[in-house]
């Protein structure tokens, strides 16, 4: 073999091995990372921010047995109710009243509820068996994210009120339909303006994550795993109450055959403004979730249209919802009450 054909071989072969390596080198690149599998997971509780450098991790679960749980209180609210009284000659068991409901608690899109005035501590609340009630109430809610209540639904709900009404002997009174039809009308316009559901968008920078990436450092903030494949909350210091954010990423990724070998690009941070108290600094909390996964993440925070979030936007953000806040606030829908999270749901 001549000179020119032994340097000819061993370029080819040096470019070959180049070749391969390049080529090793794109395919880990590209890999989505994965888990640290050295990480123990340990339990944190909801309420508190954990710091980003502890090596911690939350207990993927959504069982809140341990927290507080909400006072139960009467679902019927003038405020943003339509509310017909029955009225018995004679108290009425929580059994028969129960039994007297009807089959569906809706009219139209809107919830439907029944109170009893219990004939021991003269309060309203729900039906429960084994107690006796000497009057009663009916609900429809005004509006609710679907829109305002309309004549068909108004009329509905005189037909089932009378129903129940009848079935326990009682007598119903009804306000005027038009009247209350405006008021939901006026209510709704009121809620649309002052509605406000915020999502961030975390898009990496460069290496793909795994599903068990994204789960790792979302569980050392807090954040628990949903009931919804690809769905990750940080929970509420009472159980039972809205999670103060949600955090999703592609469902069909978490449910893969092998979750570590899909390649995620990108994951959301929601905050639905209305369901959480200010109290709680709900936007303080997004900001700062996104800034932390962001930085341990090697992610950028985006708008949703690739947009980045710089600090004067998010200052921007914060002062909008100060004044939201203090709109609710005057109007008696503070966020986080009851009242507000069945308004805005």
């Amino acid at each position: 073999m001549s000179s020119l054909q032994l340097s000819l071989a061993g370029i080819g072969a040096l470019t070959l091995g180049a070749v391969v390596v390049y080529n090793y080198w794109t395919s880990r690149k590209n890999e989505p990372r994965q888990a640290d599998p050295q990480i123990e997971p340990v339990a944190s509780t909801p309420d508190t921010l954990p710091e980003a450098s502890a090596q911690t991790e939350s207990i993927l679960t959504d069982d809140f047995s341990s927290l507080p749980q909400p006072d139960r209180k009467p679902q019927l609210d003038a405020l943003i109710d339509v509310i017909a009284t029955i009225e018995v000659d004679h108290p009425v068991s929580g059994d028969a009243a129960l039994a007297a409901l009807p089959v569906t608690r809706r009219v139209g899109t809107k919830p439907f509820h029944v109170e009893g005035c219990s004939d021991l501590s003269g309060e309203w609340e729900a039906l429960v068996t084994g107690r006796r009630y000497s009057a009663f109430q009916a609900g429809v809610q005004l509006a609710n994210r679907v829109g305002a209540l309309n004549n068909i639904e108004f009329s509905e709900f005189v037909v089932k009120t009378q129903a129940f009404a009848d079935a326990v002997g009682g007598a119903a009174n009804f306000s005027d339909m038009l009247e209350e039809v405006a008021r939901a009308r006026e209510l709704d316009q009121f809620a649309s303006a002052h509605d406000a559901q915020l999502s961030f968008t975390l898009c990496a920078r460069a290496s793909a994550w795994s599903p068990g990436y994204i789960q790792q450092h979302a569980a050392r903030l807090g954040f628990v795993a949903g009931v919804i494949p690809g769905r990750m909350v940080l929970p509420a210091a009472v159980a039972g109450l809205p999670p103060i954010l949600s955090l999703t990423f592609d469902t069909q990724a978490a449910m893969a055959d092998d979750p570590a070998l899909s390649a995620i690009r990108e994951c959301s941070l929601s905050l639905d403004v209305p369901q959480i108290a200010r109290e709680d600094q709900p936007f303080g909390r997004l900001r700062e979730v996104a800034r932390l996964l962001a930085e341990h993440m090697d992610g950028v925070v985006t708008d949703g249209n690739g947009q980045m979030l710089g600090e004067d936007v998010l200052d921007q953000i914060a002062n909008d919802l100060h004044q939201l806040y203090d709109a609710l606030d005057a109007r008696e829908l503070s966020a986080g009450t009851p009242q507000a999270r069945r308004l805005f749901s």
